[in-house]
């Protein structure tokens, strides 16, 4: 019996066993299925059928036309008027809409698109094919874009957000933008973005800033203009991984970036930015740490033939580099400096890393640096 049980595991099949042995096993779930773009209940949809596209709520028609955005608006505008628990749209089909216009999401909005968004022509200002502005439980379940938006997503002043499966494969803008400057008084809090890959874009794939509870699954970024993710004065935050391959080629911009009191809580560093995995193969920078940021941890790095610096650690204060391993392989050295402006280096460890045709350097001295178990292959080193 345990040897069948065995065989139609490994089929996949699920086996009800009545055994005296299987009974007194402790019980096991079932794997849930993820559910696929646009399973489950909705409130209300948009639909399109050749060139034209009908928003229904229940029996409903809300819209009919050939304007994708209207479609997916006239949905959303339909859900329930103040409400206080989350109502889904789902959205079936492809289509264009201006870089010059929005999708915007009210407080307790899900929104999942199945099919690809293009973005034509040119805007300005904080316009984005998905947006949303001083609200609360907002999530984008499924998202494809293409083309040249401002921004692929643009959320502010904003609490309780979920992001899940986004995919941008974008000819210029950037990818998704989180901040609280429309009221920096209030951070935007609690959001979580699972799964983000973006090409192409001309900016930073992801960028947050004055963000309180973050976590990050992971962030693929290929030819981008600046960053792949972005930190800016971001606490409490979780990433699993950030894979970049030539993100900023010829800037200063990285793989990784934290800037502008990125971990700072009052006025201190505690450890409270923590990185499972940094991937940068060319590019500009691979890790980047600036403006009086800190109280990070970086687990994990592989960084190869960046074409500005591999790590550059500047100004900032209680940072691990490589807590569990890292190579460097080519590109440009790894180097601890300090503007004059701001306090020097402070609490840096740099360790378990193996650095290959590259350099080490630290200039000026910082205060509390500490460099162990590092091998160096054809790498000079100059550190106080």
């Amino acid at each position: 019996m345990g040897r069948r049980a065995a065989l139609l595991a490994a089929a996949g099949a699920t086996a009800l066993l009545t055994t005296a042995a299987t009974l007194t096993a402790p019980a096991t779930a079932a794997p849930t299925r993820a559910l696929a773009c646009g399973d489950g209940s909705f409130q209300a949809e948009a639909v399109q059928s050749g060139s034209t596209w009908t928003a229904r709520r229940g029996g409903s028609t809300v819209y009919t036309g050939t304007d994708l955005r209207a479609a997916v608006q006239a949905a959303v505008n339909s859900l329930t008027a103040g409400r206080t628990t989350k109502e889904r749209v789902v959205v079936r089909g492809s289509g264009s809409m201006a870089a010059s216009s929005r999708i915007s999401l009210p407080s307790y909005t899900v929104l999942d698109v199945c099919g690809t968004i293009n973005v034509t022509g040119s805007g300005s200002g904080d316009q984005a094919p998905v947006y949303s502005r001083g609200t609360r439980d907002v999530e984008v379940q499924n998202l494809a874009l293409t083309g040249s938006p401002l921004y692929g997503i643009f959320l502010r002043n904003v609490q309780n957000v979920v992001l899940g499966r986004i995919d941008m494969r974008l000819t210029a803008g950037l990818g998704v933008r989180i901040d609280n400057r429309g009221d920096t008084s209030q951070w935007t809090r609690n959001v979580r973005i699972d799964d983000v890959y973006v090409s192409g874009a001309s900016s930073h794939a992801v960028e947050t800033y004055g963000v309180d509870g973050l976590t990050v699954g992971t962030v693929t970024a290929r030819d981008v203009g600046e960053s792949g993710l972005l930190l800016n004065q971001t606490v409490n935050a979780t990433v699993g991984r950030v894979d970049a391959q030539n993100a900023g080629t010829g800037t200063g911009y990285a793989a990784f970036r934290m800037a502008n009191r990125n971990g700072r809580i009052g006025s201190g560093y505690p450890t409270n930015i923590r990185v499972g995995e940094v991937v940068a193969r060319g590019g500009g920078r691979g890790v980047f740490c600036v403006s009086e940021s800190g109280g990070a941890v970086i687990d994990r790095v592989t960084l190869s033939h960046t074409g500005n610096n591999s790590v550059l650690i500047e100004n900032c204060h209680n940072v691990s580099l490589a807590a569990q391993s890292g190579t460097i392989t080519g590109g440009g050295e790894l180097r601890l400096a300090a503007r004059s402006e701001f306090p020097n280096n402070k609490d840096i460890t740099i360790q378990n890393l193996t650095v290959t045709d590259s350099a080490i350097r630290e200039s000026p001295c910082g205060e509390n640096t500490t460099f162990r178990n590092i091998t160096r292959v054809n790498s000079s080193q100059s550190v106080c």
